[in-house]
């Protein structure tokens, strides 16, 4: 059992290896993307799944549920204008529409503490249908 720390607000705790995932995404680039539940039975936000370096954000996107709530990072690579390679991290709040209001509520009240735990994140998304986190929103976001 991994060492928590509670949220006043929704008693969720963030497991270590979801932390040292997150780790390896931004320091290393083991992942492109890490996709992140809510263990109802641990009280804590768990990786559900993640991307390997070569994915793409259709891959990405692919691996959201249509109809329930996660929470996701995405690393997105590209080239400046003035040809410098870059990278920025997306924190993206995926909560379709058609979730359950139960799920909603718990992502919503668990978002902000996690959200910190993940330091180094460049922009968060805050998505109930996939049109809200298209490629192009990513793309303009980082430029």
């Amino acid at each position: 059992m991994s060492f928590q720390r509670a949220n006043s607000f929704s008693g969720m705790g963030v497991a270590d290896e979801t932390k040292n995932n997150f780790l390896d995404l931004k320091r290393k680039k083991a992942h492109r993307y890490l996709i992140f539940r809510i263990d109802d039975k641990e009280k804590e936000v768990i990786v559900e799944k993640q991307g390997a370096p070569c994915e793409s954000y259709d891959d990405f996107t692919a691996a959201l549920p249509s109809d329930d709530c996660r929470f996701a990072v995405y690393d997105y690579d590209f080239v400046t204008e003035d040809n410098c390679q870059k990278s920025k991290i997306f924190f993206i709040a995926w909560s379709p529409s058609i979730s359950r209001v139960r799920a909603k509520m718990l992502y919503a009240t668990s978002k902000e503490r996690f959200r910190h735990e993940l330091d180094g994140v460049h922009y968060e998304i805050q998505a109930t249908e996939p049109s809200e986190m298209d490629l192009q929103v990513i793309m303009d976001r980082a430029n």
